[in-house]
Parts: structure tokens; C-alpha cells; sequence
């Protein structure tokens, strides 16, 4: 996967370390600090450019359009936008990016955006997650593997017409594995063994294993 990393500051650099540990993973840091960058380059096995990521030519020059995903992690929701506009114009599969400010999160979601709300709190593997796992809207750890999260039902999801006992007999929803809740046109279901999965519902979901391919895929049919 050839991944391309926005900002090497406390984030950033949490998000390098974790990506760049993965053999399978081509990692490339924009970082407009130079000595910052200097010292990125020297710690990890990545490639760096040292540059200003609102530009079109250094996003290109980084290979955005190749990326298979564009992580955002600066701390200024303005470069932030402007990185995730230009990522999508340039091709890069998938988007992610840190939001600081609750109010622009409808500005980042109507671009496709995979949005990771208040970064002060949160940990570099989260934005791992959201590019390994881009379907999921949001997600909670919550200790030994196990996650809640939400996930949009799609047109080629196995789970979709499905009544929740259908799912769980067929073998379709794994063990371990539980719907706590639909949010169908903006309505709260809490399912039954008879509760129908539409497509296009948003459902949580709880999963002692957490969001891996097996869990996921039923509610995503990728």
C-alpha cells in the first residue's frame, strides 16, 4: 500500500512509525520543517519531501496520485481542507485527515473524508485504522481487541434484506460479533432477532475481535 503522510508532528510522527512497520506499506512524509523533516527521514524508512503540502506540485511530487491513501495530520484545519481538496482532484484512493475544530466536519465529510475528531485525544493507530478500514464511519477501542464502531450497509452487502436472525443463523455475522444498533433516515432502531439490515442503514456494531476483514466484510461485501 503506498501511503502518503501530511505533517510529521506528534500525530504524524505516530502515524509514520505505525505505517512504516508494515513491510507491505511505501510510506512518503510531506513535512514543510525542514529540520523537523531532517529528522523524520533519519528515524524512519520512509521517503521524505520536504515541502509546503497545499501545493499541488508537492503533493505530485510525493506521488498523491498513485497513493492509496492521503493522511492529513497537521494541526490546522485550514492546510488540512486544502491537502484533502487537492488528494481527491489528484486521484489518491482513499482520504483521512485530523479535524480540530467540530464545526468544520460537514466541510471534510462532503469532500469523502474520513475525519478523525478531536486529535488531541486521540492515538496515531486511529488514523491507521480509518485507512485500512474506510468504510467505517467512526470507531471506539475498548480494550483487548474489542471495538465499536459504525458502518454503512452497501448494495453488495451480504447482511442487506436480511432479518438480524437470518444474518446470525446463516453464519453471516461472526461469533462475537453484535448489531447494537440501526440508524435508518436518521431514526434510532434498536434491532430484534426480526429487525430487517436495509441497505443504506448505518449500523454499530460491537466486535470482541475488533474491525477485521471477517467482521467487516458482511456489512460491506468487500
Amino acid at each position: 500500500m503506498n501511503i502518503v503522510v501530511v505533517g510529521a508532528g506528534r500525530i504524524g510522527s505516530h502515524a509514520i512509525e505505525l505505517t512504516t512497520r508494515e513491510q507491505e506499506h511505501d510510506v512518503i512524509v510531506i513535512e514543510k520543517a525542514p529540520e523537523t523533516a531532517e529528522a523524520v527521514s533519519e528515524k524512519y524508512d520512509c521517503l521524505m519531501t520536504n515541502g509546503d503540502a497545499t501545493s499541488r506540485e508537492v503533493l505530485t511530487e510525493a506521488s498523491v496520485p498513485e497513493a492509496d491513501a492521503l493522511i492529513s495530520t497537521t494541526d490546522d484545519d485550514s492546510v488540512n481542507l486544502t491537502v484533502m481538496m487537492l488528494g481527491r482532484e489528484l486521484g489518491a484512493s482513499s482520504l483521512v485527515s485530523a479535524v480540530r475544530d467540530p464545526g468544520h466536519l460537514s466541510l471534510f465529510r462532503e469532500l469523502g473524508v474520513n475525519v478523525i475528531q478531536n486529535p488531541q485525544r486521540l492515538t496515531a493507530q486511529y488514523l491507521v485504522h480509518s485507512i485500512q478500514r474506510p468504510s467505517i464511519r467512526d470507531f471506539m477501542r475498548l480494550g483487548e481487541g474489542a471495538e465499536i464502531f459504525e458502518i454503512p450497509i452497501t448494495v453488495n452487502a451480504p447482511v442487506g434484506d436480511k432479518t438480524l436472525q437470518e444474518a446470525n443463523e446463516g453464519g453471516l455475522i461472526p461469533d462475537e460479533t453484535i448489531v447494537v444498533a440501526i440508524d435508518r433516515d436518521g431514526e434510532l432502531l434498536i434491532p430484534e432477532g426480526d429487525t430487517v439490515i436495509k441497505r443504506g442503514d448505518l449500523v454499530t456494531v460491537f466486535s470482541r475481535e475488533g474491525a477485521t476483514s471477517q467482521v467487516v466484510t458482511p456489512f460491506t461485501g468487500e
